[in-house]
C-alpha cells in the first residue's frame, strides 16, 4: 500500500486517496444482564476477553452497546456483545465458552439472544447439562428458557442466539489509520475517535480500548508466521524503502471495525475519522490512512474519500 496524494483534508489533516480493505466473517450476539449496570458490564467485559484478532484468539468480540432496562427481555440493565469469526461451528464453540465461563459465573447474571436471524446457536441448549438434571425449561410464546441452579438463585438462558453467516454482509476489518506528531497527541485523537465509532450500533471495536498499535501486514519473511509488523507505518522504520512517514510523524495507532453491515462499518469509519481529524495539525494530527492488502484479499473497501 503506498499513499496517494489526494488534495483531500478535513481541519487541515490530509486524508489519503485510499481504502480500508476488509472481509466476509460471520458474526453472533448476545444479551447479557444483572441486578446492576456495573455487574452487567463486568460479564460482558469477561465474556469478550482475549478476542482482539481471530488469527490468534478464535473470535473477535467485544460489546456493540448498553442496553437499558426497558430493552432488555428481563428488563433490568444489560449489554450486548457481538462475536465474529469465520463460521457457526467456530462461533458455537467461542459462544458456548466464553457464556459458560464468563456469563454463568457471574453474580446475578442472564443471557439472552443478541441477533435476531433464522440460523440459529445454541445458548442454553448446551448450557443446561450443568444444571445437572435439576435444569426446568421454560416456554414464554415461540421463545425457549432455561432455568440451571446455582447458588445464589438461577442462572436464566435463552435457548439459542441467531447467528449471520460469512456472505451475508457482515464485514471484518474496516479501519483508519492516525498518524501525527508524537504518542501522546495521537492516543487523545484515538480515543475520541474511538468514542465517536463505538457510538454506531452494530459495530464493535475489538482491540484493547478499540486501539491497535501493531498494525500488521499479511505474511512475514520467517515461514509459518502469518502476519507481521506494518513496516510502512513503523516511526522507528522510517529510513527504510516502501516507509510512508514524513519525518515530523513519530506515532501511528489503528482503529479496527467489525459490523453486522458494510453501512455500519462505514458510518463507524466516518465518524472516528471526522472525530481524528478535528483535532488538526496544531494538535499533532497530520494524516488520515487505512490499511490494505492492494485490494487482493477482502471483497469490502471502504474508500476514504467516501466517508468525507
Amino acid at each position: 500500500m503506498s499513499e496517494v496524494k489526494s488534495g483531500l483534508s478535513i481541519n487541515g489533516v490530509v486524508i489519503d486517496d485510499t481504502f480500508a480493505e476488509a472481509f466476509d466473517m460471520a458474526a453472533t450476539g448476545a444479551i447479557i444482564t444483572a441486578p446492576t449496570e456495573k455487574w452487567a458490564k463486568i460479564a460482558a467485559v469477561t465474556a469478550t476477553g482475549f478476542a482482539t484478532s481471530v488469527i490468534a484468539c478464535g473470535c473477535e468480540a467485544a460489546i456493540d452497546r448498553y442496553m437499558p432496562p426497558e430493552e432488555t427481555p428481563d428488563g433490568r440493565p444489560g449489554y450486548r456483545i457481538l462475536i465474529f469469526g469465520f463460521d457457526g461451528g467456530g462461533l458455537g464453540t467461542q459462544l458456548m465458552n466464553r457464556i459458560g465461563q464468563c456469563v454463568l459465573t457471574s453474580p446475578g447474571s442472564a443471557c439472552f439472544a443478541g441477533i435476531d436471524s433464522p440460523k440459529r446457536l445454541n445458548l442454553g441448549a448446551s448450557l443446561r447439562w450443568f444444571g445437572d438434571g435439576n435444569q426446568i425449561a421454560k416456554k414464554l410464546g415461540r421463545t425457549r428458557y432455561w432455568r440451571i441452579p446455582v447458588m445464589d438463585g438461577e442462572f436464566l438462558v435463552e435457548h439459542d442466539t441467531g447467528f449471520l453467516e460469512a456472505g451475508s454482509g457482515v464485514v471484518g476489518g474496516g479501519n483508519i489509520l492516525i498518524l501525527g506528531r508524537s504518542f501522546d497527541e495521537v492516543l487523545v485523537a484515538s480515543e475520541a475517535a474511538v468514542e465517536a465509532a463505538s457510538a454506531v450500533h452494530d459495530v464493535i471495536l475489538p482491540f484493547p480500548g478499540g486501539i491497535v498499535r501493531s498494525g500488521s501486514k499479511v505474511g512475514s519473511k520467517y515461514g509459518g508466521v502469518p502476519a507481521s509488523t506494518n513496516n510502512a507505518f513503523c516511526p522507528v522504520l522510517r529510513g527504510d524503502p516502501g516507509s510512508e512517514l514524513g519525518p515530523d510523524t513519530n506515532c501511528v495507532l489503528e482503529l479496527v471495525m467489525d459490523g453486522l453491515t458494510p453501512e455500519a462499518v462505514a458510518a463507524s469509519m466516518k465518524a472516528a475519522m471526522h472525530a481524528a481529524a478535528s483535532f488538526g495539525p496544531d494538535k499533532g494530527i497530520q494524516r488520515i490512512s487505512a490499511g490494505n492488502y492492494g485490494g487482493n484479499l477482502g471483497r469490502h473497501h471502504f474508500r476514504l474519500k467516501d466517508l468525507l
